[in-house]
């Protein structure tokens, strides 16, 4: 090996040494931080969606192609609906779920345990009605289009099941004008079961809370015979009922070329958010919201471009993370670095912080420590070099002190110190040779 590189070695070899402590222990503080920050998220999910072939199952499948991106695997777990979801978060069975606005009353032990993602889309009530049905039983009226809640007395209408939060809404709505849920042939099926059986002519009417994206929804306001209830008083339900919003579906949004609906359509509608557990760990709910802005952003029947999602009508407080994804695009890191590199720097660079200010002070001990260890090597001689310079006078055995002297001198020669230091080895030796020529003279 040459011995310029033998002696960088041998330099880079103390240095290591000396620094060693403080880089143990700097690395110890990183550890430490990283298990008390805990910064990478775990790579699966829990998601409650809803029913088959609902708004919130179509939604849940398009937050898992974009979480998939980053390789979180988001598991879609089925649900009733809005209600059941919220029951699930309660009892910590999912990390995530879409919980309809005026699901439940929440208390100070929910405020604590959920966090809002934000709302994220409107969920109109659609009201479906078969006018064939309703001619036939009210053969005595003139009535032929249902436009108050009212008019279902009498009627055989499903409500959904418990879970979904319909019926809980529809029971507020029909003790608002003040009629007796006993008047109506409720049942509560499931969405699907409860569409074939409207069609099949076994219902006269069935309610949905849900998105315009929901395929039940789409497949209904295209279905000849089938017609949708008109809210003439939307904006009524919207001063006596804080969880709900006026909605408009205008004429031949759902088919320009069939003018579906023939005519504007008032509604009332609900605000769904996406709740997340406060267990859930941040970084995932990070993603969630940036993937929530690029699902819920674009515009649609009942929202304009980026309206949704907002921080707006939401009953449970908004996590941190959630709020920055509404305000701000993407963090800068992540549009250059991969999620997980990005993520490990935003939640770790305060604590990097700190551990470097701790460790700069302590750093400028190193050199002096360094300097300290190479010379160390050479100064540790000078003890014995001034014994035998002590006992030259008082000896008249000068050949005894000349083998140790030679001894010295052979083991001097074996010091290795690095280039910059050599000074500090010539000089013993030179000291070395003073004390010879001092015995010769003897």
């Amino acid at each position: 090996m040459p011995k310029a590189i033998r002696y960088t070695l041998l330099s880079l070899r103390d240095l290591a040494v000396s620094a060693g402590p403080f880089i143990v222990l700097a690395v110890a503080l990183l550890v430490l931080a990283y298990m008390w920050l805990d910064p990478n998220p775990p790579k699966r999910v829990t998601l409650a969606t809803g029913p088959a072939q609902s708004a919130y199952e179509e939604f849940g499948k398009r937050y898992a192609r974009i979480l998939a991106q980053d390789g979180i695997e988001v598991v879609l777990l089925p649900s009733q609906g809005s209600a059941h979801n919220l029951q699930l978060l309660r009892e910590g069975k999912v990390d995530l779920g879409f919980v309809q606005g005026g699901t439940s009353s929440y208390d100070a032990a929910d405020a604590e345990a959920l966090t809002s993602l934000g709302s994220l889309f409107v969920e109109p009530l659609w009201l479906f009605y078969q006018q064939g049905a309703l001619g036939h039983e009210r053969k005595a009226t003139s009535v032929r289009a249902l436009n108050s809640l009212t008019q279902l007395q009498g009627l055989r209408v499903n409500l959904g099941t418990p879970g979904s939060g319909v019926p809980n809404l529809m029971g507020k709505l029909l003790e608002s004008n003040r009629i007796d849920p006993a008047s109506l042939r409720i049942s509560n099926l499931d969405q699907t079961p409860a569409t074939v059986a409207f069609l099949g002519g076994e219902l006269d009417a069935i309610v949905f809370a849900s998105a315009p994206e929901s395929l039940m929804v789409q497949m209904l306001l295209q279905t000849p015979g089938v017609k949708l209830m008109n809210f003439t008083q939307s904006e009524a339900y919207s001063k006596r009922f804080a969880f709900l919003s006026t909605a408009r579906l205008p004429q031949g949004v759902v088919d320009l070329a069939g003018n579906i609906p023939p005519e504007d359509v008032s509604l009332v509608a609900t605000t769904t958010s996406l709740i997340a557990r406060s267990t859930t760990h941040p970084a995932l709910v990070q993603l969630f919201a940036q993937a929530g802005n690029v699902i819920h952003s674009p515009a649609g029947w009942f929202k304009s471009a980026r309206e949704f999602p907002n921080r707006d009508n939401n009953e449970l407080p908004i996590s941190k993370e959630a709020e920055r994804a509404i305000k701000n695009d993407a963090p800068l890191l992540q549009r250059y670095l991969p999620f997980w590199v990005a993520n490990l720097v935003e939640r770790m660079w305060l604590a990097m912080g700190i551990i470097i200010a701790v460790m700069l002070p302590l750093s400028r001990i190193v050199p002096p420590l360094y300097e300290f260890r190479v010379r160390s090597r050479i100064f540790r001689w000078y003890g014995q070099l001034r014994d035998i310079e002590n006992r030259i006078e008082g000896t008249r055995n000068t050949g005894a002190l000349l083998d140790e002297l030679n001894a010295l001198e052979s083991r001097a020669e074996k010091i290795s110190v690095p280039l910059s230091y050599t000074d500090e080895l010539y000089a013993l030796r030179s000291n070395i040779h003073l004390v010879r020529k001092k015995l010769q003279r003897l």
